[in-house]
This record gives structure tokens, C-alpha cells and sequence, in this order.
């Protein structure tokens, strides 16, 4: 009996399978106790018996016992393990005890059975361990101490097997939402298999407003708002499996039939289950989400190009649609492989001292005086400068850009120090800012610190700000900061005006100081069609209202015409003066202050 404490207690130590280890201690006490058949039956937290060894029976008894809820007169194991104590049935074939099971014991020629139930630490049934005899008759009592150190091994054995199944599901489970966790989602993917397209698809989901949550009412209405979404993207998605990756990243890995059938609509119900709000003692919040979803397709070999396309998918809905579903199309790769190098770009530009300040002249269209300039970012490769339209995208990083606005205001505010050092007049220079720089929520500060360093007063900056900043504006930081902003003095104008949408409606809710026309409008005036209308219908509002109107991109001396003809005496573009060096822009200055005092005409002709 040593020898078989021992391998057995060596199978436990080393962490061998539960069904290995039960299975060998059959064997070796079969091996024991000629005549008897050993049996292992673990008992699952529903109250059910599952087959784990049995080494002498044949599968198929094995497989008509297991699934069997215990309870009194389920045989010998089944009523054991509901009552806690041995049963001994000396004569199947009379015990009452095996009414509805008889058949299946007698048919093997098996006449006796013998159970002891297996306890845990806190008393509670686990397993039962059995032998059937060929005879009728009972345990002898050699038997029954053979059986007392089984049952102890089998109790040190399932508890193993608990403390670890409770370490990998702890390892594998998110604490706060009860989901299986980042751990559980690798391992899910490294086990799906890539061999049929669309046998599965994966969604990607973000919430877009879990720091809103926590910073406006507490952390701890930002986890009950992780816990609610967990909870309905659980329910939506039965019987897939709904991960939290951790943070405000949620993932769900899509195999059933009825999500594979129509995986848009499935898509669209995981985050209309997010539409109603959540309400607490005292906030109330409507769940935001944004999805991202790829189903595998034909050339997909692995299942991590799989979660790359999902991921590209919930990129550019994050960028272009917002709180909607977008499915992964291979454009999105080419387009997120774009933005990732310019991202590195940039990043590598700034890091390298390559980003200058630029600035194009604002003119006033009947005398030609250069009122103010807009300055522009560019990246210096080499000799060339790449303007910003052509690392646009990398500004989606929040990062990037945040530090792109600081190194220009750093620099507008140098520049600026110089043109008054040389007496050189001008009003204003129009800098531009992101979503990012107000959600930062220290631009004021920035601003302060690099004018205040120059010697510059705040007077003589421009915010500009696109009408996208204030589409993405759900929470007010925007609506917020922009009035703190100009409470301060600061001057805001409301850049490519027209291509958004409600923009009016804007003028309203955010007041501003300017407004400037967007090219696309610019571009058709003069011709007497829909532009005309358009912009001396804003001309005539912003009259109303105070507010100044810059038109962009100018490109022909009959835009310049159409545009005075309708009240609009700013503007600037190619027609005039490209963006240049701020050395440039001070030399222009100068020679138009010069002209101005001379009393030289302004054809609006000339490019400077």
C-alpha cells in the first residue's frame, strides 16, 4: 500500500492530468484486490456524476452513467453522494436502490457494488469511489482500509486539480466583469483554426467615453459602467464568447451560426444593447462604443491577421464614424499602414527638431495690408518641406499631436518675438488646434508658458479651430474650453466653415471672433451661382453678429473680385502668397507696410 501512495502522491506532485492520476490508482488497487472493478466518479457543482476512471468497465456503461443527477435511488454512487456516506449494495439485483440502473450492471455480470463518497475540506461531496464485485457481497475489512486511503488520495488529488483550475480561471478571468480576460483571448485565438473562410469572425469594441465617466463621476461609476457593458455584450453575444481585454477594450470571437450568418446584424446588436443609459445614485451615463469587426477570409493563415484586421476596421471607425460598426475591407489595412508611417514620421521628425512653422499671409482684399497670417506645420526631408496634408493622418495619434500643437506654438511665439523686435506690424497669427489639444486640457497653460517665455502677448494669437473638432464634441470639452479660452482674450475662429455640418448651429452653442470659408465655396465665386448665395448669405450673418470672415484658398483675381462684390475683404491663398519661412513672411510684411505708406495701388492682382 506505501508503493501506492507513493506514485500516486508523485502523479499529484508533478501535476498530471485528475483522470490520469484517478485512472492509475484504479489500476493499481485492482491490481491489489483481485475480483474487484474500481470506479471514479467526480460529482460537479450542478449535482451531477461525470465518469473520470475506470479502467475495468466498459465505455459504454461509463457514458450512461455520466450526466446522472445524484439523489436517493441512483444506484450505489449516485445515492452516496447525495447522502454523503457509503452505500453498500450487496445484491444489485434485489437493492431497490438500482430499480431504473440494474440492467445495465447485471448485463456485465456484476452482482454487488460498493460506494464512499469523497469530501473536500469543507464537507462537501466531490467524488465517489466504488468497487463492483462478480459476487454478491459486501467489503471485507482489509477492503475498507485499502478504500480509506484512496478516498484521502482522491481528496488530495481533486483538491490539487481545484486550487489549479481556480488559479487558471482567476489567471484567465477579468476580476471586475467576470469575463475571461486578455490571457483567455490569446489562448482563444491561438486555437481557432484558419482552414474554412468564414467559420469565424472577431469584433474588436471600445468605449468611448469610460474616462468622461471617470473623471466626471469617480472611478467607481466608470467600473459599474464596465461591469453593465460587460454584462450586455455577454448577453448579446450567447453563446459566443465576450472577452475584456482590459481597459475599455472589450473583444468578442464570433462562431455560432447565427452570428456568422449575418455579422453586420450581429455587429449592430452589440452596441444597441449599449444604447440604454445606466443610472447610479447620482449620475446617470449612456454607454458609447465604437466596433471594429473582421470575419475570416480566404489568404487569412493565421488568426493574428484576423485580429490585425480587426483592429484596422476599429481604427477608422474610431476615425471616421464614431460610435458605429465598421467591417474590415482590405483598403483599411493600406490606409492604417499610411497612418502608421506617418505617425512614425512625424514622431521621428519632432524628436529631430524637422518641424517648422510656416505662414501664410491674410490680406485685406481693397488695400493689400497684411492683417495676419495662419501659420502652417512642415516637415523638413532632406531639402524638401512636405506640407501638412501630407502627414494630415499621423495627427490622429493623440500623442503626435499633442505635441506637434506645443512645438508650433513654441515656435509662433519665437517668430513673433523677432517680427516686433524689427518693429514689423501685423495683428494676429492664426494657430491650429486639435481635439486632442483641448481634451488635454492645459492649451491655455501651453500657450501662457511660450508667450509668456517670448515676451509676446496672447493678443496677437488666433485659435482655429475645424468644424470636425466641434462634431467630436459630444461631452462639451470643446464648447467648455473654447469659452474659457476666449473669457481670457484669446481670439477663436472657426476654420474650413462649410464642411461640416450644422455649422450655423455651432455659432450658437460656441461663439466665435472669426469665420473662414472653406475653399470648396471660394472656389465658385464670381461665377453667380450657389457659392455666391451662400457666402454673401454668411456675409450677412456675420454682420449681424460681429463676427469677421476670411476667405481661403483665393486662387484668381475674379475670386477677389466676386468676393469684395459680396462684402468679404479678407482672405488669403495661392493667388496672393504661398505659405513661406517666417523670415519670408517678415521681409513681406516689411515691403507691404513700406508700400501701404507710399501710397502703391493694390491690384489684388500680384502675387507676392
Amino acid at each position: 500500500m506505501t508503493q501506492l501512495q507513493n506514485i500516486i502522491l508523485e502523479m499529484i506532485a508533478r501535476g498530471e492530468p485528475l483522470a490520469d492520476t484517478v485512472g492509475r490508482l484504479c489500476q493499481e488497487v485492482e491490481s491489489l484486490v483481485p475480483g474487484a472493478i474500481c470506479s471514479v466518479l467526480g460529482v460537479d457543482a450542478a449535482g451531477h456524476l461525470r465518469s473520470l476512471a475506470a479502467p475495468s468497465l466498459p465505455a459504454q456503461y461509463c457514458d450512461a452513467i455520466d450526466g446522472l443527477a445524484i439523489g436517493p435511488g441512483v444506484g450505489a454512487c449516485g445515492t452516496a453522494a447525495y447522502l454523503g456516506r457509503e452505500v453498500v449494495s450487496s445484491d444489485v439485483a434485489t437493492d431497490p436502490l438500482w430499480d431504473d440502473f440494474r440492467h445495465l450492471v447485471l448485463a456485465l455480470g456484476l452482482q454487488a457494488c460498493w460506494s464512499s463518497p469523497v469530501l473536500d475540506s469543507e464537507g462537501r461531496v466531490i467524488a465517489t469511489f466504488a468497487f463492483y464485485y462478480q459476487e454478491k457481497r459486501g467489503p471485507s475489512a482489509l477492503e475498507r482500509d485499502i478504500v480509506a486511503q484512496c478516498v484521502n488520495l482522491c481528496t488530495i488529488a481533486f483538491d490539487r486539480e481545484r486550487r489549479v483550475t481556480e488559479y487558471e480561471r482567476r489567471a484567465n478571468t477579468d476580476g471586475l466583469t467576470g469575463l475571461p480576460n486578455r490571457a483567455a483571448f490569446e489562448t482563444e485565438l491561438a486555437g481557432l483554426s484558419c482552414a474554412v473562410p468564414g467559420a469565424w469572425a472577431l469584433c474588436m469594441i471600445d468605449l468611448d467615453n469610460l474616462k468622461v465617466a471617470n473623471d466626471t463621476f469617480g472611478h467607481a461609476a466608470g467600473d459599474a459602467l464596465l461591469r453593465q457593458v460587460g454584462m450586455r455584450l455577454g448577453t448579446a453575444a450567447a453563446p459566443d464568447r465576450v472577452f475584456r481585454l482590459g481597459g475599455d477594450e472589450f473583444a468578442v470571437v464570433m462562431t455560432s451560426g447565427a452570428a456568422l450568418a449575418d455579422p453586420d446584424a450581429a455587429a449592430g446588436r452589440y452596441l444597441d444593447v449599449l444604447v440604454p443609459p445606466l443610472e447610479g445614485d447620482d449620475w446617470v451615463i449612456v454607454p458609447r462604443a465604437t466596433l471594429g469587426f473582421a470575419v475570416l477570409s480566404p489568404g487569412d493563415c493565421t488568426s493574428q491577421r484576423v485580429r490585425q484586421n480587426a483592429d484596422f476596421a476599429l481604427y477608422h471607425a474610431k476615425e471616421t464614424a464614431r460610435g458605429s460598426a465598421v467591417r474590415y475591407w482590405p483598403g483599411i489595412g493600406t490606409r492604417m499602414t499610411r497612418r502608421l508611417t506617418a505617425i512614425r514620421e512625424v514622431d521621428a521628425a519632432l524628436r529631430e527638431g524637422r518641424m517648422e512653422a510656416h505662414y501664410q499671409p491674410i490680406f485685406k482684399l481693397e488695400t493689400g495690408e497684411i492683417i495676419g497670417l495662419e501659420a502652417l506645420s512642415r516637415m523638413r526631408l532632406g531639402a524638401s518641406l512636405v506640407p501638412a496634408s501630407s502627414f494630415y493622418e499621423a495627427t490622429t495619434d493623440a500623442s503626435v499631436a499633442g505635441a506637434l500643437t506645443e512645438r508650433m506654438i513654441a515656435q509662433v511665439a519665437r517668430d513673433l518675438r523677432g517680427w516686433l523686435d524689427m518693429g514689423i506690424p501685423f495683428q494676429h497669427v492664426g494657430i491650429n488646434v486639435s481635439s486632442t489639444d483641448f481634451r488635454k486640457g492645459n492649451l491655455f497653460a501651453v500657450l501662457s508658458q511660450a508667450f509668456g517665455e517670448a515676451g509676446v502677448p496672447l493678443g496677437h494669437v488666433v485659435l482655429e479651430v475645424t468644424e470636425s473638432v466641434y462634431m467630436d464634441d459630444d461631452a462639451g470639452f470643446v464648447r467648455d474650453a473654447i469659452a474659457g479660452l476666449r473669457a481670457s482674450g484669446l481670439k477663436i475662429a472657426l476654420d474650413d466653415f462649410g464642411t461640416g455640418f450644422a455649422s450655423l448651429t455651432h455659432l450658437l452653442t460656441v461663439p466665435v471672433d472669426i469665420i473662414k470659408i472653406d475653399k470648396s465655396f471660394v472656389d465658385g465665386v464670381g461665377a453667380a451661382g450657389a457659392s455666391d448665395v451662400i457666402v454673401g448669405g454668411l456675409m450677412r450673418i456675420a454682420a449681424e453678429l460681429g463676427v469677421k470672415v476670411v476667405a481661403e484658398g483665393i486662387e484668381t483675381a475674379v475670386q477677389v473680385a466676386g468676393l469684395r462684390s459680396l462684402g468679404c475683404n479678407l482672405g488669403q491663398g495661392f493667388f496672393f502668397s504661398k505659405a513661406i519661412s517666417a523670415r519670408e513672411a517678415g521681409v513681406m510684411m516689411l515691403g507691404r507696410a513700406q508700400g501701404l505708406a507710399a501710397g502703391a495701388d493694390w491690384p489684388g492682382r500680384a502675387r507676392a
